[in-house]
């Protein structure tokens, strides 16, 4: 009875739900911690789905044990340090990170005896920072500079590693171990729920290391022959956009904006103004850009209308979903990302006093189900 009522579902062109009798979520026992990682849920956005009349799909990425998809990349970082010999018994984990990736190393990390530090910006939501103290992170809150000035934080965790064995850096925007994540891990569940691919059209998610855009973009391109469409969302402030659509960072005029006036945006682990090693091998056939309020309206839409308590990137890819399901027409399936809960956000995204004190209203579009005019 406990193995059937583990089976995961997904999606059939025949039946809306079929049972799929080859992956378990987490059937029996699992070897600590680290083994509990993967074969999350794919569900089906009934609301999305229903307004676009497309299947629109989330990958349930919040269930696994640390909340996010990053704790693959951390899994995968971690293992991989040990394989080479430069992650031993004594060595600290140091990281730059938005928050879940932390939580992640921190989390996997005490499991096989390591300490982490981990460098943050200090534009994180109070909650991550809080989580981070509790798991046992010594954390160093950096205040905002450009990527040119030394005291970025991705530079301060590089350098707090230079020449010393005893520090290991994770690197996660530059460590292909993430890309293989996903490649290797989530890629083929995704694959695997829908049919051997035979589902699905689509899959669109915004990026930050580009770990995962670029591992699930480039299985899902070389496995479907090219036939399945994938793209970017890509938030305000962030580069990515015009990579992808021009081959630069930025055109001029985006440029002047965010170094007079600094990125604008309340999202947190997406959008950045480099090209990754990472995002290098994402396979793309083009991209989209999202606001901060389209964000915040679905994230209360999904909320209100599915019970989904997401956070601002899951939501960031629903809103990139909607987009791309309007691109390739009704009846196609379209995959994206459900990255982590609402409960990291309750002081921003899910506070009227914090969306009033930065002039967000959520739209009283919200209210009908069949309504989408608030993604644009």
């Amino acid at each position: 009875m406990l193995n059937s009522l583990c089976k995961l579902w997904s999606y059939n062109s025949d039946t809306p739900l079929q049972q799929n009798e080859n992956t378990n979520f987490h059937a029996g026992i699992d070897n600590g911690i680290i083994d509990s990682i993967g074969k999350t849920p794919l569900i089906r956005i009934n609301s999305l789905s229903d307004a676009t009349g497309c299947e629109i799909l989330g990958k349930a990425e919040f269930m696994n044990p640390g909340g996010s998809p990053k704790d693959r990349v951390a899994k995968e970082i971690i293992l991989e340090g040990e394989r080479k010999g430069l992650l031993k018994k004594g060595c600290t984990i140091v990281e730059a990170t938005a928050g879940s990736t932390g939580i992640s190393l921190t989390m996997l990390g005490k499991s096989r005896g390591y300490q982490v530090e981990l460098f943050i910006p200090d534009n994180v939501s109070q909650e991550k920072v809080d989580l981070l103290e509790t798991f046992g992170a010594n954390v160093k809150i950096v205040p905002i500079v450009g990527m040119n000035n030394a005291n970025h934080f991705m530079h301060c965790a590089y350098q707090k590693c230079l020449g010393d064995p005893q520090y290991y850096y994770a690197n996660q925007f530059d460590n292909l171990a993430n890309f293989n994540s996903h490649y290797l891990g989530t890629a083929p569940e995704i694959w695997e729920q829908t049919g051997q691919g035979r589902n699905i059209d689509g899959f669109v998610c915004a990026a930050g290391t580009g770990g995962t855009l670029a591992g699930i973009s480039s299985y899902l391109k070389e496995h479907s022959q090219g036939r399945i469409q994938t793209y970017l969302v890509d938030p305000p402030g962030s580069g990515l956009y015009s990579l992808v659509t021009l081959g630069t960072i930025f055109d001029i005029k985006d440029r002047l904006v965010v170094e007079k006036l600094g990125p604008r945006s309340f999202y947190e682990g997406v959008g950045v103004n480099r090209k990754t090693e990472n995002f290098t091998k994402a396979i793309l056939d083009g991209a989209f850009k999202g606001t901060e309020q389209e964000g915040v309206d679905m994230a209360h839409y999904l909320l209100k209308h599915d019970g989904l308590f997401l956070g601002g990137s899951s939501a960031l890819n629903c809103a990139g979903a909607v987009k791309l399901a309007r691109k390739l027409g009704p009846g196609k399936t379209i995959v994206t990302m459900l990255c982590d809960s609402g409960h990291r956000y309750t002081s921003r995204l899910y506070s009227k006093k914090w969306l009033n004190e930065n002039n967000f209203i959520v739209s009283d579009s919200i209210q009908n189900p069949k309504d989408l005019s608030f993604v644009k």
